[in-house]
């Protein structure tokens, strides 16, 4: 029983010192991850118009590649101008303008954390921040002992954010 107890009190003193520890990092994880759900529209966006030279005569699909533009919508083309949504190119001299919609340099920034791959510096912090994560759900269940109240009444709580997860999932 005494090698439960300090086991406890162990996870219990990780938990509450790595918490303090990420609790910055938590803060910044849940302001850009409210920012990420609203990626698909313009909030907090700002237009900056680009003019550039690029490769002439590509055609539609290579233009949005070019441009990194995932779904170029092309809406018409006269003569060499190829209109597409907010913009034009001239397949001619390669001379392209439009207009890009983009966050302020510092919430951009925010919401790479969320789009980090392995090759990324932002990588290593992912993974850490992720296991850490799993580290705190998995000792706070050592935070009561199992037969007081408070934890029963957690698992009820632990199963319900669960189920309403996996809901949330599916619907």
């Amino acid at each position: 029983m005494a090698g439960t107890k300090s086991f406890s009190s162990g996870m219990r003193i990780v938990h509450r010192y790595l918490g303090f520890f990420l609790a910055g990092i938590m803060a910044v994880y849940a302001l850009s991850g409210i920012v990420m759900v609203f990626r698909d529209t313009d909030f907090l966006k700002k237009e900056k118009q680009v003019v550039k030279e690029i490769k002439p005569n590509a055609d539609d699909k290579e233009l949005g590649q070019l441009l990194g533009i995932r779904e170029i919508k092309i809406k018409k083309t006269e003569a060499d101008i190829v209109y597409f949504e907010n913009g034009t190119y001239n397949r001619t001299t390669g001379h392209v303008e439009y207009v890009r919609k983009e966050l302020p340099f510092v919430i951009n920034k925010l919401t790479s954390l969320h789009k980090a791959r392995s090759a990324d510096p932002l990588f290593f912090l992912n993974v850490f921040f992720g296991v850490s994560l799993l580290f705190f759900v998995l000792s706070s269940f050592w935070m009561f002992m199992p037969k007081t109240s408070i934890f029963k009444k957690g698992m009820y709580f632990t199963v319900a954010g669960v189920v309403l997860t996996i809901v949330l999932l599916f619907i």
